[in-house]
């Protein structure tokens, strides 16, 4: 006891410790959310029959377990309204905002699979190892993330706390691709191999933009901090405009940083200004 005692005094700087603000879900239920998110918007996947009663019935099912578990992570997620010794009547407010934040997510589960598809086919149009659709949706880790970033992006738009981020790190954790809730991504993206990609929280990425292993949207310094606590942070990522294509281990940073339509950017290049559009940036002949 005396240890433990020790132990929990040890972080006294930060008021009543690291954790202090609240509880929140554990890794295990972020694992379980996530997967019945992925599940869901790629049933096809997950199918337990091939006979398409069997997997209609098998989504419903799904949904059903997923609109429990994310409305509980969201709750819990709000704590910092609904600490240990607010008023009943706040924790209420607290659990009508996750109930809300579920539903309106949940109804925008098939534009979320819709906007997907158009990933998958962006995948399957730019890479020639691909043998088929099925194999990306099964064997992608870009897919993984970016399918885990479109709903958890829905869901701090939409006013949910913590665990946005949270979904995104799991992903971050299994893919090696940090792609921060906060960032604006366009439609048929592209992540090719991934490990090791950082997409910074007020990246903006245009449309059909393509992305390989290793590359860094970043900030230009980190004192610049825009801190996220605040409404409208500033922006202190680049901006990727259409059809941009990135290889691998190339850096991007700065909030005024400009990667114009179409432009392309060689690898292990090393990027602090904007390029303009159609321009080829470290790419040999």
């Amino acid at each position: 006891m005396k240890l433990a005692d020790q132990v929990l005094s040890a972080a006294a700087g930060l008021g009543k410790g690291l954790a202090s603000e609240g509880p929140l879900p554990t890794r295990q239920e972020i694992r379980l959310l996530v997967e019945e998110l992925v599940e869901v918007v790629f049933p096809e996947s997950h199918r337990l029959g091939t006979a398409a009663g069997d997997l209609r019935e098998h989504l419903a099912a799904t949904i059903s377990d997923l609109e429990a578990r994310l409305q509980a992570a969201i709750f819990l997620g709000l704590h910092r309204r609904c600490r240990q010794g607010s008023t009943t009547a706040a924790a209420d407010t607290c659990r009508r905002r996750a109930r809300g934040i579920t539903d309106r997510l949940l109804r925008a589960l098939p534009e979320i699979r819709a906007e997907l598809a158009r990933d998958v086919l962006a995948a399957f149009e730019s890479d020639p190892a691909a043998s088929g659709i099925d194999e990306i949706v099964a064997c992608y880790p870009g897919l993984y993330a970016i399918a885990i970033y479109r709903a958890a992006h829905r869901l701090r738009l939409d006013g949910a706390e913590v665990v946005p981020r949270m979904l995104t790190e799991h992903a971050h954790s299994r893919t090696g691709i940090d792609i921060n809730p906060g960032a604006t991504v366009g439609k048929s993206f592209f992540i090719d191999h991934g490990t090791g990609i950082v997409v910074g929280e007020t990246t903006i990425i245009g449309n059909r933009v393509r992305i390989y292993q290793g590359v860094t949207l970043g900030a230009l310094s980190v004192r610049d901090r825009g801190r996220t606590d605040r409404p409208n942070p500033k922006k202190r990522h680049p901006t990727i405009e259409d059809d941009v294509i990135i290889y691998a281990n190339a850096t991007i940073l700065g909030g005024n940083t400009v990667i114009g339509r179409g432009a392309v950017v060689g690898g292990n290049a090393w990027i602090t200004y904007s390029v303009p559009p159609g321009i080829r940036v470290g790419v040999g002949t």
